[in-house]
């Protein structure tokens, strides 16, 4: 999802490409995150006895680098998914307990297939998500609060995946972060590279945890996942200075 490969988004077609090259540039799903989606729609699916029913349409793109977009394996998905069903669970009726998925659409894939019934949307630049229908939001984070007016602080869970590593990102995306968040309170989980830890505490008080997120396709940064609350025994739970569980 994040990566310091590029520090901006490239948006359209680079100048002179015809389309006979645009076809062959068209991205494909790694072999590595196609399987791993595969077999995690075909394990859910045997669980639930429901065939193709409920969250067993919703299905990934394909990885595009030029977007920086890179999907989480399927054990970083199905923790974040399971911690998310927890925290939906905590923050009080369906209706009162919405998610927001600012740029992590292997999550909201994963949460939908598992827990269909789960309130949650999907914010990205990539429009090709629209395929989700209405739990689909075009998203730029150079725009952060160019949002609809009824997203303002409607949700309790906000998980955030900046997609660069820069400064300037991560404090337009914690921007958005608060402008999803509810009045009351709201549980975040931030997932971006090691290097922003401190960037990431003073913007959103932040702490890092012990689960260590990983990419269907590996990236050189460390990648980190940040909570603003103590998950306790859960993700590894947080992390002192020294790298020691609180």
């Amino acid at each position: 999802m994040a990566s310091g490969v590029e520090e901006e988004r490239v948006r359209g077609e680079a100048a002179g490409e015809g389309e006979e090259e645009e076809e062959d540039d068209r991205p494909q799903l790694s072999a590595a995150a196609a399987e791993a989606l595969r077999e995690f729609l075909l394990e859910q699916r045997r669980d639930g006895g429901e065939g193709d029913e409920g969250g067993g349409g919703v299905e990934l793109v394909a990885e595009d680098w030029r977007l920086s977009q890179f999907w989480y394996d399927e054990r970083t998905a199905r923790a974040l998914a399971e911690e998310v069903v927890r925290l939906v669970s905590l923050a009080g009726p369906a209706s009162a307990a919405s998610v927001a998925c600012v740029a992590c659409p292997t999550l909201y894939a994963y949460l939908k297939t598992s827990n269909p019934d789960v309130p949650a949307q999907l914010l990205e630049y990539d429009e090709r998500f629209g395929q989700y229908g209405g739990d689909f939001t075009f998203y730029d984070y150079n725009q952060p609060e160019e949002l609809p007016p009824a997203m303002q602080h409607a949700y309790r869970i906000v998980v955030a995946d900046p997609p660069y590593l820069s400064k300037e990102c991560l404090e337009k995306v914690a921007k958005t972060a608060s402008f999803l968040a509810h009045p009351e309170g709201s549980f975040l989980l931030l997932l971006t590279g090691e290097v922003q830890k401190d960037r990431a505490f003073e913007l959103l008080n932040v702490r890092p945890c012990g689960f260590k997120p990983q990419h269907s396709n590996k990236l050189g940064n460390e990648f980190r996942l940040f909570t603003n609350y103590d998950p306790a025994d859960r993700l590894g739970g947080w992390e002192q200075s020294d790298g020691t569980p609180i």
